[in-house]
């Protein structure tokens, strides 16, 4: 989201008939154009995305952010069960789900905030919230949803103009997005990274200085990514300002034409840019007498030359507005058009992610309204035409490891805890630990912080410290090792009573 007028309010808290076109190498057999389209991972050809049968597809998705901020989640989870909005989002068309996230949520441990468990989101109680993400990424799976994730912000303080900041270094950027490779490997939901979002000034694209040029970063994490998982594909933004003209951040893809960026993996690179109304923020464009039909000039000019002369893939991964105003209403009709009809074109089309799916983002809004449950009908219905055919489920094989060290192997364990009794003077509690990954455990050790003056008086099954309010519990001799999906329980007796529940940090080996 273009952020220098953004109101974050945010950071606070049909289906269409399918144009299978002849491809290079020829057309796809007979039995892959019978299945549905989308199968497996995915690769480019031209200005194309096809799937792991050659046929060609469309996304045609929405944004849902909330994992970047300090919630550490999708918002609106306060509200809903995280299952409940995927499903919505496929019954309303969207095919494709654009998910933020900032390098916080890869540090080991960190937790979700503002979760509602009330019957609803049961099976992410006690989950770090990278491991809510393995539950969102294997329910859109099972739903026919593929999933891009957006490196959206180096921590959840805000966005950075560059890749990195002065306490999140670049070696910092590319380990985290190798580990998300790794994590997901196998698993054809996430069918991609976006590198970094929105680059802006002093951000240059060709310039050939290494600590401002997008283009040369996003090689370098482009080829780590897929050296980690040379299925994916790499998504690609743009910068602000190239060769004196300005646009919006992440918009300006005209450095392409001369210095095109360069991945050890062929096919995978598609490139991406964001286009925003009056809402978001002003722009010469929106007062030409003209206006709105020299947008498809513009667009030529920033982005669409890509896909009109066959370079690429061009995904516009973030777009929204309001619709307050009438200039955001023709800016919105005018770049559905200039996406091109799925009905007209097929999937030999523009993609798109629409920001967004949250009420909550300030200046643009959401399809959903401020219940988190109704359909902005209005905003909703701009995008049918540009809607394409959903995926089959699909995935890989359940969810990876533990977040400390992402990958399908590592020993991952997740933690729960209860108060069995509480009388005022004192409380006994239990927290059962619960081997989440695929492989064994040998040991396991939790944590948590009370908010009150509660003291740990005696513990059984597991020895403890305890700092302040932080307690840490390892196993005992006999229940540190845990086959994949076994569980063990501590218990402890404490004082005074009356706290509440705190969040459990859980870690493995």
């Amino acid at each position: 989201m273009f952020r220098s007028l953004r109101r974050t309010l945010g950071a606070l808290c049909a289906a269409a008939a399918v144009l299978v076109l002849p491809l290079a190498g020829g057309a796809p057999s007979a039995a892959a154009a019978e299945a549905a389209a989308g199968a497996g991972y995915w690769h480019t050809n031209g200005r194309q995305i096809l799937d792991a049968n050659n046929q060609s597809v469309r996304i045609a998705g929405i944004n849902w952010f909330g994992f970047e901020t300090a919630n550490h989640v999708p918002h609106g989870l306060w509200s809903r069960d995280y299952k409940s909005m995927i499903d919505q989002m496929k019954s309303l068309g969207y095919n494709t789900l654009r998910i933020p996230y900032s390098d916080d949520i890869l540090k080991p441990g960190t937790m979700p905030d503002s979760l509602n468990f009330d019957g609803k989101n049961t099976d992410l109680r006690g989950l770090t919230s990278l491991q809510v993400l393995d539950k969102m990424v294997a329910h859109a799976g099972r739903s026919g949803l593929k999933i891009i994730l957006d490196r959206h912000r180096p921590d959840s303080a805000g966005q950075s103009a560059l890749w990195y900041t002065s306490t999140v270094p670049e070696s910092t950027w590319i380990a985290g997005l190798k580990a998300l490779a790794t994590r997901y490997k196998g698993d054809s939901t996430v069918i991609g990274i976006d590198l970094h979002n929105e680059p802006h000034d002093p951000a240059c694209w060709g310039c050939g200085d290494t600590s401002k040029d997008w283009r040369l970063a996003a090689e370098r994490a482009g080829n780590a990514v897929l050296a980690a998982n040379p299925d994916l594909l790499v998504l690609v933004e743009g910068v602000q300002s190239y060769n004196g003209v300005s646009g919006w951040w992440g918009g300006n893809l005209m450095g392409v034409a001369d210095h095109p960026v360069r991945l050890d993996v062929p096919n995978r690179l598609v490139y991406s840019a964001h286009d925003y109304a009056t809402s978001v923020a002003q722009q010469s464009w929106f007062s030409d007498p003209n206006f709105p039909n020299n947008m498809p000039g513009v667009w030529d000019r920033y982005w669409g030359y890509i896909f009109k002369q066959n370079i690429a893939p061009v995904w516009v991964g973030e777009f929204g507005t309001t619709l307050q105003a009438t200039v955001d209403q023709r800016w919105l009709a005018a770049l559905v058009t200039y996406l091109r009809s799925t009905s007209t074109y097929g999937n030999d089309s523009f993609h798109w992610t629409f920001w967004s799916w949250n009420p909550n983002s300030g200046d643009t809004g959401g399809i959903l309204k401020d219940d988190w449950q109704t359909v902005d009908t209005v905003k909703d219905g701009y995008l049918t035409s540009i809607k394409a055919p959903g995926f089959p489920p699909g995935g890989g094989s359940g969810d990876p490891g533990d977040p400390g060290d992402p990958g399908g192997g590592t020993p991952a364990c997740a933690a729960v805890y209860t108060v069995s009794s509480d009388w005022g003077g004192g409380f006994n509690a239990e927290v059962k630990v619960t081997n989440s990954g695929t492989t064994a455990l040998k040991s396991w050790k939790v944590t948590w912080t009370w908010s009150g003056s509660q003291k740990v008086t005696n513990m059984w099954n597991a020895s403890y410290t305890q700092s302040g309010a932080t307690v840490t519990a390892t196993n005992a001799a006999h229940n540190g090792a845990l086959a994949a999906g076994a569980s063990a329980t501590l218990g402890f007796g404490g004082t005074p009573g009356g706290g509440g529940v705190p969040s459990v940090s859980c870690t493995a080996t």
